[in-house]
């Protein structure tokens, strides 16, 4: 499993700005903040709740939930769920799979998604993965495109109406740091 925390990453944004993005444990102190953040409206059909993605890590142990909160500097920005080193079996996914991204209303399209992403990639390479998959909603306003764009490409397979992408992290190759 990855570190409680990972290293800062600097991505580069449209308008040059330079988010300082990292994933922490979420602990006492800013679990409060993290359960308060919220998508835009209009997006709750395609990722749910923090604390209902809390309450989904407690009723499947089996996926190995691994439940991070993203951070800008040191503000809770968004949320982020892997299941780690899963063994794959009927429903479910792995053995690394995006379970939940979330980055609150007001700090979308700042590059922080992409960022979470790439701390993720990093440690999944780290960890001797090749892959990670994730799975989303189809349909207006879906994140599939924001997803296919970092490289993620469909497996086929469709899990209770969520489409299935792989990101295929050899591409990266050894020492190279991922950008998705």
């Amino acid at each position: 499993m990855p570190p409680a925390t990972s290293p800062d990453h600097e991505p580069s944004t449209p308008g040059g700005g330079s988010p300082r993005v990292s994933l922490v444990e979420i602990t006492p102190d800013i679990d409060d903040a993290v359960r308060a953040l919220r998508v835009a409206p209009g997006q709750e059909h395609f990722v749910s709740s923090v604390a209902h993605s809390f309450v989904e890590a407690v009723q499947a142990p089996e996926g190995k939930p691994w439940p991070r909160a993203v951070l800008l500097d040191d503000e809770p920005v968004g949320f982020l769920m892997m299941s780690w080193d899963v063994e794959p079996a009927p429903g479910l996914h792995g053995p690394y799979f995006l379970w939940k991204l979330l980055v609150d209303e007001r700090r979308q399209r700042q590059g922080i998604a992409r960022a979470a992403l790439a701390i993720v990639c990093q440690e999944v390479l780290d960890d001797g993965g090749r892959e990670l998959l994730t799975s989303c909603v189809p349909g207006e306003g879906s994140p599939q495109p924001f997803y296919e764009g970092l490289g993620f490409v469909p497996t086929g397979e469709v899990d209770e109406g969520e489409v299935v992408l792989r990101l295929d992290l050899s591409r990266f190759g050894t020492g190279a740091t991922p950008t998705p």
